[in-house]
């Protein structure tokens, strides 16, 4: 394929971009591969808004550098990230600091090669802070390019060819942030706005665009029960550190598949916590024990790393305990 036949899509971009790109978001007001990285990774699983409000700044503030970042205990980069899930992003991010003392390579060849960074967000930030004219493929860049091509199903390997065949690179920069932002904005999963686009004019699914990519069938994701056994002496709970792949780093109280309630446990209420693969449906109880590792204090508990579910059980302690 020849990009030439796109000069008119190159051009609708610039002039949407113009108009209506995110301009004012931070990542795209700065020259700190740091702060690049950042916000793609971050905002690999996680919505925009969400990113802004309450984690981007907030993680800057703690880690003005990424050589802070290099020379922090992973405990305080994973306490940093709590709430944003996803936490092998963080323990990646970790690893890349020490791996590259703080100093990013400056090409997606070299990018690639480290911890948690993949094709499309080494082409990312390789465009974005050193100027590098690449293609990305994230998310809704997919959406655009089956629905562009009308592809009903493909790999990521013919992906790839789709967007060196679309992608402006003489104006790769805002041809990339366009494509993030029509995503997001236009051609989005439902209900996409295709009379506003600048790829209609050459768009292949524009008569029927949810028909692109063609939808699989979820699966119904499996239900987890467990009990969390809350361990206490004194005035201190007893927590672990995970070492599973999931959580790994973590701090948690201690969960049982198969609990049996015995008299003298206290039960201190139940909760559902969403992950992306199945659903922890727990009940949480309070028993005194003294032969657990390690005990703090719920003020020292809220300095630590916890997940989402370790979070709603210590609340439903601090509920208790009141």
């Amino acid at each position: 394929m020849k990009t030439g036949k796109y000069n008119i899509i190159h051009q609708n971009i610039l002039t949407w971009y113009a108009e209506h790109g995110r301009v004012t978001l931070p990542w795209r007001n700065t020259n700190s591969a740091y702060e690049i990285y950042l916000s793609e990774i971050m905002l690999q699983q996680t919505q925009v808004k969400i990113v802004l409000e309450r984690f981007y700044f907030q993680f800057l503030e703690k880690f003005p550098t990424f050589k802070e970042v290099a020379t922090a205990p992973v405990d305080d980069v994973l306490k940093a990230w709590e709430g944003l899930g996803y936490y092998t992003r963080a323990r990646n991010l970790h690893k890349t600091a020490i791996d590259t003392e703080g100093n990013l390579p400056n090409t997606a060849e070299e990018l690639e090669k480290l911890s948690g960074i993949g094709k499309s967000t080494a082409h990312a930030v390789a465009c974005f802070a050193f100027d590098e004219a690449l293609p990305i493929l994230d998310a809704n860049v997919k959406r655009i390019l089956y629905r562009f091509f009308a592809v009903e199903s493909c790999n990521d390997k013919k992906l790839w060819e789709l967007a060196y065949a679309l992608y402006d690179k003489n104006n790769a920069y805002i041809y990339n942030q366009t494509m993030m932002d029509i995503g997001s904005a236009i051609c989005t999963h439902k209900n996409p706005l295709c009379n506003t686009c600048p790829f209609s004019s050459l768009c292949q699914g524009k008569e029927n665009p949810l028909s692109y990519p063609e939808k699989k069938k979820k699966k119904k994701k499996p239900i987890r029960k467990r009990t969390l056994v809350i361990y206490y002496k004194e005035d201190k709970y007893a927590l672990n550190q995970n070492s599973e792949r999931l959580l790994s780093g973590l701090w948690g109280f201690k969960q049982e598949e198969d609990f049996e309630m015995i008299t003298n446990a206290t039960s201190l209420g139940d909760f559902k916590q969403h992950y992306t693969h199945f659903t922890l449906e727990a009940s949480v109880v309070l028993l005194k024990d003294k032969e657990q590792k390690s005990y703090f204090s719920i003020e020292e508990i809220h300095d630590l790393a916890l997940s989402g579910a370790d979070r709603k059980a210590l609340a439903l302690l601090e509920s208790y305990c009141q």
